[in-house]
């Protein structure tokens, strides 16, 4: 997948100091940067006020809809989010493109 013509990134489990770190390259390059994480904490706080679109709840309806065009939109995945995740099992289920945080 070419990182230039994405519109819009996932991740699951976006609270963690390596995920945190790609959330904030990915939005400063212009995408639409969302995502899922179990519990809050001061990195997703600050995320939240650098305007990126988080939730807490494992809950497909809760995905914004800039991020559910498989075309356009790449899933960022930490292996500390278990493989039945029900957001993770939505994208590989819907054949979106999903990466490891160290894959990316």
């Amino acid at each position: 997948m070419n990182i230039e013509k994405l519109q819009s990134v996932y991740f699951i489990g976006i609270g963690g100091i390596g995920m945190s770190a790609l959330v904030r390259y990915f939005f400063s390059k212009g995408k639409i940067v969302a995502g899922y994480d179990r519990t809050p904490c001061e990195l997703t706080e600050h995320l939240i006020n650098e305007r990126v679109q988080i939730h807490y709840e494992e809950n497909v309806s809760l995905i914004p809809s800039a991020c559910l065009d498989k075309e356009n939109t790449l899933v960022v995945w930490t292996p500390a989010v278990p493989e039945t995740h029900a957001e993770l099992v939505y994208f590989r289920t819907n054949g979106f493109e999903i990466q490891k945080r160290s894959q990316v």
